[in-house]
């Protein structure tokens, strides 16, 4: 497997329970970890990290399989998977959050694999950032390494947060999650100052409103693809990760043009995301559909200059 394009991802694999005003899933596939992985996969090898319990069955595993998605990191322990329970308001862009159940995840202790650690590519996945850390203690210089965080972690564990932030070179927010991380109300002040914690690269997803990327190129906006039918925005913003972190693992480099394309790619694997409940849409997802929302998204955005 090549050292330039292979991906590890250490975060959750989860049993999802979501209602949403179009229905309700129980007991579905979820995590970070799996929106991820299948996202990635369309572009490049994937080396998943996570934990599950003795409850987890071979119909959720079906997600991986068929796919460049090796599983050997991914443990089993004694116990339940981690569930999570929420419920969505009528615009989708508020959700109550009715239960977490960490199970076997309450004591994850990520252990890379020795055939893992010269993956090109990492992304933590939201986990505490002292085990963010310990991944990448135990990895091979990868050329980029990215990272989600969220609230829970930057009001509880700040400090450690800032130490793991000084380690990465992309980080994924939303734009809460931007403002109180940098004590910045303004975005653009709020990207100048995370950045200046250590990512050189800052993508803000904002839901309905799209994503914000800054970097030493400057700043770039993506719309949200519009569509007709938003069903379940669960996993979405794991699945922009898995698009953009894919994307970037083929490419040559870092350039502007690379990381503009990155962002809408990330931009389309999320506009199929919310379109099922759990992994459904993205399991059922061909290359050509796509590499036809893709062209449509430039379509979407492009304009001729005065």
């Amino acid at each position: 497997m090549s050292r330039e394009t292979s991906i590890l991802v250490v975060g959750s694999v989860a049993y999802d329970t979501v209602e949403t005003p179009f229905g309700k899933a129980e007991q579905v596939l979820g995590g970070s970890a799996s929106f991820f992985s299948v996202a990635a996969s369309f572009f490049a090898p994937v080396n998943l990290v996570g934990v599950v319990g003795d409850d987890f069955g071979d119909k959720e595993l079906a997600a991986f399989k068929g796919r460049p998605i090796d599983v050997a990191g991914l443990e089993r322990a004694a116990g339940k998977t981690f569930h999570w329970q929420g419920k969505y308001s009528y615009d989708l862009n508020s959700r109550d959050t009715i239960r977490t159940d960490l199970n076997v995840f309450e004591h994850f202790k990520p252990r890379i694999p020795e055939s893992y650690r010269r993956s090109g590519l990492v992304f933590l996945g939201n986990i505490d950032p002292a085990l963010q850390r310990s991944v990448l203690d135990q990895v091979q210089k990868p050329r980029l390494v990215a990272c989600d965080t969220m609230n829970f972690w930057i009001s509880g564990r700040l400090e450690e947060l800032k130490k793991t932030l000084e380690r990465v070179d992309i980080l994924l927010i939303n734009d809460a999650e931007a403002r109180q991380l940098s004590g910045e109300w303004n975005i653009v002040k709020a990207a100048r100052v995370i950045r200046a914690m250590g990512p050189s690269i800052l993508v803000i997803k904002k839901g309905e409103h799209g994503v914000l990327m800054f970097s030493e190129h400057g700043s770039f906006a993506a719309p949200a693809y519009p569509l007709e039918s938003v069903f379940d925005p669960t996993g979405a913003g794991d699945t922009f990760a898995g698009g953009f972190i894919g994307y970037l693992a083929g490419a040559a480099d870092e350039s502007d043009d690379v990381l503009r394309r990155a962002v809408i790619m990330g931009s389309t694997l999320a506009s199929f995301c919310v379109e099922a409940f759990s992994l459904d849409r993205l399991v059922a997802l061909t290359r050509a559909e796509i590499d036809e929302r893709f062209r449509l998204f430039k379509k979407l955005t492009h304009f001729e200059s005065l």
